[in-house]
């Protein structure tokens, strides 16, 4: 496993303050290799029309193995500041990211999202598919260490960042 720093989830945060001012969700991802940020990626689902690559873990990671020029991703450690969905931690697992570190939980974003439909009188849906990242690793090989909740109070202040998006 790759201990996480907090000087690099800061980074990942930035990112998803970037993503937010550019009208979608808030969030972020960068992939680092010893140290040095090999990829930020932003969440582009809305301002793209694109539910798959949007996400930005895909982001980070496809532009981290374009870079590498190689499609695997061996000694990096993914953060995220959002529990990878299962689509995004499946990609984590395939370009064989050693650690992926995250910040809020998918409890703590289902808990948001239910504040969210009941303050917009139910208007508020989300997209989702009940796969926590854990189960993933556990099923996937090659297998990848998780470090979930790092920096948790930093990323749930994200949430007011992108409180009125649907």
């Amino acid at each position: 496993m790759i201990e996480p720093t907090e000087e690099l989830m800061k980074i990942a945060i930035e990112a998803a303050v970037t993503s937010a001012k550019n009208g979608d969700y808030g969030h972020g991802a960068i992939v680092v290799r010893d140290g040095e940020v090999i990829a930020t990626g932003y969440e582009t689902l809305k301002s793209a029309n694109d539910p798959v690559n949007g996400h930005a873990e895909v982001d980070a990671i496809r532009k981290a193995c374009q870079k590498l020029q190689q499609p695997y991703l061996q000694g990096c450690i993914l953060y995220s500041t959002a529990e990878p969905c299962p689509m995004c931690m499946s990609a984590a697992v395939w370009s064989k990211i050693d650690t992926v570190a995250y910040a809020i939980t998918r409890d703590d974003m289902i808990a948001e999202m239910e504040r969210l439909k009941q303050s917009s009188g139910g208007k508020f849906s989300w997209r989702q598919i009940a796969i926590p990242a854990e189960y993933i690793v556990e099923h996937g090989e090659p297998k990848v260490s998780l470090v979930p909740g790092f920096m948790r109070e930093e990323g749930l202040k994200l949430f007011a960042l992108t409180g009125s998006s649907s």
